[in-house]
């Protein structure tokens, strides 16, 4: 009690501004300054008034209960994996046409490059004919499951920027991440572990860094929690040596006990999160490393994945994914680095590095779609998979000095993604480019559709989803977006 007695004093003793805006003159000021910032006075009618937003805004049948959204962060060509130009091969090594040029920016591209034609074969597979590279001969197996997106467009064409808008909704950072908008509106279904997990694989993190997954003005207990494939799954998860079980709740009972006076006080809602991060913390402590133990999956499983317990890889996280969406986090974010494919060295030639990122994710990627399949899990849990954008059908000349090694810039116009599970449609390929793969002619899907589409899959209407902030209602879509329905079931 005595230790309790002396933090209430220090806590007293900390004189904030808001402390003087709360208490100066009745507390006029804060009221003031509630109103200039768009907030509402009172802290419990604008819960009422946000869980009533939130339940217009997910009314919809959801049609999935997680989401695995798998990034191939870099951007990986299309051209050489799924969108098949035969027209490209022939223009291979030709001055590229004025008319793809005038009026287009680039982020390397100066003068005029020359046309870099497909540099690896492709095969028609399955009942739907689809086209893919010969570097993805696992994930062949299994394009009936699969819906192709061959025209998907955005504006942004660097990296960072176009990374946050897909999972963001804008190129600048401050936006909520897409898994803490799902969160916010749906909630977690497995009160022990955290609705929103990120896995990292590949030789760096993402350009756009932990702002991708980050809970900007939503509340902080909305954040992703980055969880690790080699060592302790989260850091600091266990108890030091000789703090028990008992001991660490006892300590979070009264720092949570603090809060709680803090918040009754002063009225932050972020208080009540920092209380909630504490608790979901004590909860991960017993949860979280059974739940990222990968030794005990039968052999036949890490055969099926390629994995190696213990190792930073692609691999493991499909893995490690899976196990999440079987305990039901609402959304899993994988980010897999080292796509950028500019042809300026060997890392990033498309016969050096960017072989090697296909190694890494093929048989991965593939077994998870089996192993969720067969597992009953794919009807329920919507898979994603994707760059930030896609690449030109010019090679790169990066000073108008044309490489060695072959590479293509950064594209936005055209890419693919593809989606499986969830209500989405099996065997199909939707939208079309033209025949070199520099424009969609048909079918074309925005960032903002795509982001509508997922939120509808999980019964989110991305129109409503809203948090009112600095005076305006904000949305994951902004003003934008629509639902595909002709890839729904």
């Amino acid at each position: 009690m005595k230790i309790i007695k002396e933090l209430k004093q220090e806590y007293d003793s900390l004189i904030t501004r808001r402390h003087f805006l709360r208490d100066g003159t009745l507390g006029l000021g804060a009221i003031a300054l509630s109103g200039l910032m768009g907030c509402e006075t009172s802290i419990d009618n604008s819960k009422n008034v946000l869980h009533q937003e939130i339940e217009k805004a997910t009314k919809l049948a959801p049609k999935a209960k997680r989401v695995i959204f798998l990034h191939m962060a870099g951007a990986p060509s299309q051209l050489e994996l799924f969108d098949y130009k035969p027209l490209l091969q022939k223009l291979d090594g030709k001055p590229c046409p004025d008319s793809l040029l005038e009026g287009k920016r680039f982020a390397f591209i100066k003068g005029v490059p020359q046309m870099l034609g497909p540099q690896f074969s492709f095969q028609q597979y399955g009942e739907t004919r689809a086209w893919v590279s010969e570097l993805l001969p696992n994930f062949s197996q299994v394009v009936d499951d699969v819906t192709f997106l061959k025209a998907m467009h955005t504006e942004e064409f660097n990296h960072a920027p176009a990374q946050l808008f897909m999972h963001t909704g804008s190129p600048r950072i401050g936006r909520p991440g897409f898994g803490s908008w799902v969160t916010y509106g749906l909630g977690s279904s497995n009160q022990n572990l955290p609705g929103f997990v990120v896995l990292v694989s590949g030789n760096s993190a993402p350009s756009a860094g932990k702002s991708l997954w980050g809970s900007g003005f939503l509340p902080s207990e909305y954040q992703g929690v980055e969880l690790r494939s080699k060592g302790d799954a989260v850091l600091y998860v266990n108890n030091p040596k000789g703090v028990s079980r008992s001991i660490r709740k006892n300590a979070i009972n009264t720092i949570n006990n603090i809060n709680k006076q803090a918040y009754s006080e002063v009225g932050d809602p972020e208080i009540l999160s920092r209380v909630a991060q504490y608790e979901l913390a004590f909860r991960m402590q017993m949860t979280v490393p059974e739940a990222t133990d990968l030794s005990d999956e039968p052999d036949y499983i890490h055969e099926l994945y390629g994995t190696e317990p213990g190792k930073v890889s692609f691999a493991n996280n499909c893995l490690l994914a899976r196990r999440l969406a079987e305990r039901d986090v609402r959304f899993i974010q994988l980010f897999h680095r080292g796509w950028d494919s500019h042809g300026s060295n060997d890392f990033e030639n498309l016969h050096g590095g960017f072989l090697e990122r296909c190694k890494e994710v093929d048989k991965a990627m593939t077994g998870l779609i089996i192993d969720l399949k067969q597992r009953g899990l794919l009807e329920d849990t919507l898979v994603v998979w994707g760059g930030e954008f896609g690449r030109t059908p010019m090679q790169e000349n990066r000073q108008g000095i044309t490489n060695p090694y072959k590479g293509r810039d950064h594209h936005g116009e055209a890419f693919t993604m593809w989606m499986t599970g969830g209500g989405i449609k099996t065997g199909m390929t939707y939208g079309e480019t033209d025949e070199i793969g520099y424009h969609g002619i048909s079918d074309k899907i925005h960032i903002h559709d795509l982001q509508a589409t997922i939120l509808h899959q999980m019964g989110i209407d991305h129109e409503k989803l809203t948090y009112k902030f600095q005076g305006r209602d904000f949305r994951l879509t902004d003003v934008h977006g629509k639902v595909v329905h002709d890839i729904i079931v």
